[in-house]
């Protein structure tokens, strides 16, 4: 069941009976550009009146009336005397309504047969629909409607004569308005309004033409109306074009200034939500979690959050809107980019592979060549024969592998019924997802399984016992690069927050720190880069970046599922046996969320990696510590 958006108008409040009236629809496009057509919609009155959509829970009955404007309601939420959850409920909506929280309407409805037709200007034009319910609600969609006045709802602020509160003003005119929009909004909107119109007087001229008769005098009138209205808007296409083509000529490119004083060139700001990192990806998938799966209601759920993260309702109705700058052959795609690499940016930094710089990132599946040995060369005395050498060559590639991971939620959870609960998914898919790739990149009992996972860069790489003087441990690291000819320019040292805060308050004799730049989250010393891991534990790695391949698809992939049955099992059986207990998520209202990332790694040269173990580098104890052969006076 999809659902269309209205702003509530309280028409009138009785204290017997609690009742209102107002607008549930229009046929004016709403925020998503679809057009509900009043005179195609069906219904059976009353039908229920919920709150929040919660099917289980109404808390009246409606009446609606639809005409060629628009479809209007009038609602009775009953006086309940027996205390309990129900009188509860219905005391509560009553509340809501009178302190201004709830203000809009919402019909849920089915689309009926082939009932739905596609605009060229975005979103659908709903022709023929069942109205199974309406629900009060906090979200208004349609812009068309507006607010009148809500002063008093409750039976003890509204007295017993049933008229209309003051301020309460009548209904607001249903007509070709469009609510406050940009040009570009606007253009669509109306050419949305222009096809919806168009379709009705084609529609009126068809049915004449299959009775072989002419329009009836109601008909006649209605497409004669009809014909004004298109006059109308055309003319004012017209002026809001030629107002966009203003618009873009008077248009002025944004040129960094020079000059501010201090010789620098100020960056170019761009305007984000302030919104934690990640909450979009988020947000995208307990939408569609939300929905069981359903991208049309993921779309209008996430409506909810169109004040802070907008491009969820944009990626979730990318994938339903044909044709428009949504689509996914178009901006759509950018769009689900944007929300993919959102998660990414939060995960890589939170990463030793977000840490390194100049890893070699190559492709899945492709050979790169690499030179494995050198030729040979040397002096060559007069009129003697010089040698002949040659090079070698190998190549190697990075097949696909991936890591993945299932979170099981509850369906209160999922619901983000509060900002904690979007915090802690947050929060435990990138820790998640992190602390798995940080292990398996340098933990040296990794080993690489065919079609499965690569090795760790330090399985079967170099390896020594660290001492207690750091200084002398990282000049040996930085020899074994120098003795296998491997250039040193770009080493990277990886460790954990311990042993780096350890080399930051180590001192020199003069009071002055030993290791400037390096602190609790790493740094920059003598040109080599420091960066920290708690996955390090006691090992100290030092690398060459340069030689070590790298693939990533730059996209983290998400499904989610209620139906499913899992092993709840850090490590399932595989392939499940008599002895497998699998859990039915939608025996126990769970719901379950896979994230994949397509990513591998490979050293191409056995030396490119040296690592130190049982590293705990000691507090320092006011003296500096001296290169091996070096005693502390600097002398021999």
């Amino acid at each position: 069941m999809e659902r269309a958006y209205a702003v509530l108008d309280l028409k009138r409040a009785a204290a017997e009976s609690r009742t209102f009236s107002g607008i549930a629809s229009t046929p004016t496009p709403d925020r998503s550009g679809d057009i509900f057509e009043p005179l195609g919609a069906t219904f059976t009155n009353p039908i229920p009146l919920l709150l929040h959509h919660d099917r289980e829970r109404p808390v009246g009955l409606a009446t609606l009336t639809a005409t060629r404007d628009g479809i209007r309601f009038s609602a009775t939420i009953p006086d309940v005397p027996n205390a309990g959850a129900l009188r509860d409920r219905v005391k509560e909506a009553c509340d809501l309504i009178d302190a201004g929280l709830l203000r809009a309407v919402s019909v849920g409805y089915r689309i009926l047969g082939d009932g739905v037709k596609y605009l060229q200007a975005g979103g659908r034009h709903l022709l023929r629909t069942e109205i199974c319910e309406l629900s009060l609600v906090t979200v208004p969609a349609n812009a068309a409607t507006t607010i009148q006045a809500i002063k008093s709802f409750d039976a003890l602020h509204v007295a017993a004569s049933g008229r209309t509160p003051p301020g309460v003003s009548g209904r607001p005119k249903i007509g070709t308005t469009m609510g406050k929009q940009t040009t570009a909004e606007a253009i669509t909107g109306w050419e949305n309004k222009r096809a919806a119109l168009a379709a009705r007087m084609s529609e009126l001229m068809t049915k004449a033409n299959e009775a072989g008769t002419t329009l009836d005098a109601d008909a006649a009138t209605e497409h004669d109306d009809l014909e004004v209205q298109v006059k109308d808007i055309d003319a004012h296409l017209t002026r809001l074009r030629l107002e966009e083509k203003r618009n873009a000529n008077a248009a002025q490119p944004i040129i960094p200034a020079h000059g501010n004083g201090n010789g620098n060139i100020p960056r170019i700001l761009s305007i984000k939500a302030n919104v934690p990192a990640g909450t979009s990806f988020v947000r995208t998938a307990c939408a569609i979690l939300t929905c069981n799966g359903n991208k049309r209601e993921a779309a209008e759920y996430a409506k909810r959050w169109d004040d802070s993260t907008p491009e969820v309702g944009l990626y979730l109705k990318a994938a339903v809107a044909p044709g428009t700058t949504t689509d996914p052959a178009w901006a759509g795609a950018l769009v689900n980019q944007g929300i993919a690499n959102d998660f990414l940016e939060l995960l890589r930094p939170a990463t030793i592979l977000g840490k390194i710089q100049n890893l070699r990132e190559v492709p899945f599946n492709t050979k790169v060549p690499m030179q494995t040995a050198g030729g040979t060369y040397g002096w060559v005395g007069e009129s003697k024969p010089k040698p002949v050498t040659k090079l070698a060559f190998s190549s190697d590639s990075l097949g696909i592998a991936k890591a993945a991971g299932i979170i099981v939620l509850t369906e209160e959870l999922v619901r983000l019924s509060n900002p904690s609960a979007e915090a802690l998914c947050r929060r435990d898919m990138v820790a998640g997802i992190a602390q798995f790739l940080d292990q398996q990149f340098i933990d040296p009992a990794v080993a690489a399984v065919a079609g499965v996972n690569p090795a760790s860069i330090t399985n079967g790489a170099p390896t020594a016992a660290a001492t207690t003087n750091p200084l002398a441990d990282i000049m040996a690291l930085i020899n074994h690069f120098v003795t296998n000819n491997i250039p040193v320019d770009g080493l990277t040292f990886i460790m954990s927050a311990a042993n780096a805060l350890g080399l930051s308050f180590r001192t020199n004799l003069d009071g002055s720190s030993q290791f400037p730049g390096i602190g609790i989250n790493g740094g920059e010393y003598k040109g080599l880069k420091f960066i920290t891991s708690q996955a390090a534990g006691q090992l100290v790695i030092g690398l060459q970046p340069d030689l070590i391949l790298y693939a990533d698809d730059g996209g983290v992939s998400i499904d989610a599922s209620r139906e499913a049955s899992l092993q709840m099992d850090s490590a399932p059986a595989s392939p499940a046996d008599a002895t497998t207990v699998m859990v039915s998520l939608w025996q126990t209202n769970n719901v379950g969320l896979r994230a994949e990332r397509f990513i591998n790694w490979k050293r191409v040269n056995a030396n490119a990696v040296k690592y130190l173990t049982a590293t705990a580098w000691p507090a320092p104890t006011g003296t500096a510590d001296a290169p091996e052969g070096l005693t502390r006076n600097g002398k021999h």
